[in-house]
């Protein structure tokens, strides 16, 4: 991968920040890749769109922000709204179906998942709150030279002690909404 370029985006207070935290503490340990994580969420942290983005490389990065999406998670209609059109021709769009009320077309060559991220964490998981994991599960599937196995140690570092079981089973249950889907 010379540059692989991901944008997490919500609602503040939704935890996409968080998620963009675990998801480029996660590569630390991989010494052929690089990593860089940056975030929006002053003014709107509470309701107004917010973003973290995750930029990964095995060369240097010289600009730590998102240039053009190749992968774009987006939990609300303001999101997808503000962030959707900021993608490469051949990304992935990964939006929750449950609520975005956007008719939206991401073009030719972009891979469109349109998936009830939220619901799956009040249904699958009892916990509204790791939605944001279910998100990054999601994610996660697309994202190369990933190790699942350092993004779950990663979640049961960063995540409210006491909820570390639930925000794992949060995040197998997003990979498994898209594996479902891409079969």
């Amino acid at each position: 991968m010379s540059r692989y370029e991901v944008r997490l985006s919500g609602a503040g207070g939704q935890g996409m920040i968080l998620a963009g935290i675990i998801l480029a503490e996660s590569t630390l340990d991989n010494d052929e890749l690089n990593v860089v994580q940056t975030q929006s969420y002053g003014p709107e942290s509470r309701g107004g769109a917010s973003r973290a983005e995750v930029v990964f490389s095995k060369e240097a990065i010289d600009y730590p922000k998102v240039i053009q999406a190749d992968l774009l998670v987006a939990l609300t209609t303001e999101a997808l709204d503000k962030y959707g059109d900021d993608i490469k021709k051949t990304a992935v769009v990964i939006a929750d179906s449950d609520y975005i009320d956007l008719d939206y077309n991401p073009g030719d060559g972009v891979e469109y998942y349109s998936i009830p991220i939220i619901n799956t964490a009040i249904e699958e998981i009892g916990l509204k709150l790791t939605a944001n994991m279910v998100a990054l599960g999601a994610a996660s599937h697309f994202i190369p030279d990933l190790s699942e196995e350092e993004i779950l140690k990663t979640i049961a570092s960063r995540v409210p002690a006491g909820t570390e079981e639930k925000n794992k089973e949060a995040f197998k249950a997003g990979k498994k909404l898209v594996s479902e889907m891409k079969s």
